[in-house]
């Protein structure tokens, strides 16, 4: 082959990357879901992984620590654990609190909350703080800004039919009101 060509071919891949990266927004399609910013209120979230949890996992152990008394770790045959690890940033000029109410909807209008858990045991939940101008959640040099999901947890226990009315939607409600940011989730 010659050079030439095949400095044709690198550039025709070269222009079909970059002209398929535009148009990404903020509300994606389920495939396109993590990494993925949206708004809710003034603080910018972004979703980095959200997966079904193995209570039997050496990983996914550590999610499960702190649960509120009344809340049991077992699974019966229809649940399963599911996090949802969130990042969020302040990009504002003025100082914001984050979300501290969340849920999930499936597709046949069925609403999800996450269990609170214990901040003081389980270091990878979320809790709602108030970030300065350009402050970050998790924290840089926390153990869930440097765990594998590079987020703060939500748990949620949620159906097995869950599977069946996909796709699934994570509601961010701002602390002070408004429309809430929605984020698709892969399941």
């Amino acid at each position: 082959m010659s050079a030439r060509r095949l400095w044709t071919i690198v550039c025709a891949f070269a222009v079909a990357f970059g002209v398929a990266a535009c148009g990404q927004v903020s509300d994606p399609p389920s495939d396109l879901n993590n990494g993925v910013y949206v708004d809710a209120g003034p603080i910018t979230y972004q979703l980095q992984v959200s997966r079904e949890l193995n209570p039997y996992a050496v990983e996914d152990r550590q999610y499960l620590t702190g649960l509120p008394s009344g809340v049991s770790r077992t699974l019966t045959p229809d649940q399963l654990w599911y996090g949802v690890f969130l990042w969020a940033k302040n990009q504002t000029n003025e100082s914001h609190p984050t979300a501290q109410r969340f849920d999930i909807v499936d597709s046949s209008g069925d609403i999800y909350y996450p269990i609170a858990l214990d901040t003081s045991v389980n270091e990878f939940a979320w809790t709602n703080q108030v970030l300065d101008p350009s402050e970050i959640q998790p924290a840089p040099n926390t153990v869930a800004s440097a765990g594998p999901t590079g987020g703060s947890l939500l748990l949620f226990k949620l159906p097995n039919s869950v599977y069946a009315n996909r796709p699934l939607t994570l509601n961010i409600y701002p602390a002070g009101g408004g429309k809430p940011g929605q984020i698709s989730l892969d399941l």
